[in-house]
């Protein structure tokens, strides 16, 4: 049952600031607290730079894979080579002053707004509960425990698996008179522009069923819209400049909507078949 009061829209209003002083508060800690961090946090995602990512391990068992299978191949193409050479370290650089410590405050921001994503959703879901009934207030937990949970898991997988594959791509191109020369502000912006990309298409399936329990989408609404939604994908994937980018943004996108398809279906409310009329 809703709450009997209707609020104004200075109400809504006041409601809104409120909520949102305590999230840019819990912000401002949490980036305090991940600035202790943030150097770690630089090297983590400089990782790629050195050479040494699973992707190095992936190509050396294949080579040796091919050495068993076809040692003709192996030694035509000096694959042996591949293998014996150390990986090039690339170092960052910057231009600017200041500019490292600038670039520090936007990881520590990125970390910081991960450690507080809980009250960040819980606000969110405090200035909505008002219009909510007592049975749906109670899903808050779960709720914002699974929102938390899905932006990690997805800034984890793009941190992993995703961003060698990209700066692996972006290296390969060196070759004699062209050489890798990374901006330091270019490089973390271009990765905490994608952290966020991932973490919001983590959320998908968790909008899904939410909106699924509260009964304004369903399976039979999403199940017919899958070329639509990989129109948008490939349209929000298209946004980034390099063919490899918009495919890790792309196949992602589609999956978290078909996961959320039968996230519907298994979630969904289910609808009451109408009594069979008895005959007299």
């Amino acid at each position: 049952m809703t709450d009997s009061k209707t609020l104004t829209w200075i109400e809504h209003l006041t409601e809104l600031r409120k909520r949102l002083i305590v999230m840019v508060v819990a912000l401002v800690i949490g980036m305090g607290v991940a600035w202790n961090f943030s150097g770690a946090l630089l090297e983590f995602v400089q990782r790629p730079l050195t050479g040494h990512t699973y992707l190095t391990g992936i190509k050396k068992e294949v080579y040796l894979q091919v050495k068993e299978l076809s040692p003709a191949l192996y030694g035509h193409y000096k694959l042996e080579q591949e293998i014996a050479t150390a990986p090039k370290r690339h170092l960052l650089n910057y231009s600017a002053p200041l500019e490292p410590f600038f670039v520090q405050c936007k990881l520590s921001m990125m970390a910081g707004l991960i450690l507080v994503l809980p009250v960040i959703f819980h606000q969110v879901w405090l200035f909505i509960a008002p219009g909510l009934t007592a049975r749906e207030r109670r899903m808050v937990v779960p709720v914002v425990a699974a929102a938390s949970l899905a932006f990690c898991v997805g800034a984890a997988f793009f941190l992993t698996v995703i961003w060698p594959v990209i700066i692996n791509f972006s290296l390969s191109y060196e070759a004699a008179g062209l050489q890798g020369w990374f901006n330091i502000t270019a490089y973390i912006n271009f990765c905490l522009r994608l952290i966020l990309v991932f973490g919001l298409i983590f959320e998908l399936p968790v909008l899904t069923l939410v909106l699924t329990r509260f009964g304004l989408v369903s399976y039979q609404l999403l199940a017919p819209k899958r070329k639509y939604a990989l129109l948008a994908s490939s349209i929000v994937a298209a946004f980034h400049a390099d063919l490899i980018t918009m495919f890790v943004i792309m196949i992602p996108m589609y999956l978290m909507y078909e996961i959320s398809i039968w996230t519907a279906l298994i979630f969904g409310k289910r609808e009451k078949l109408a009594p069979v009329p008895v005959p007299a």
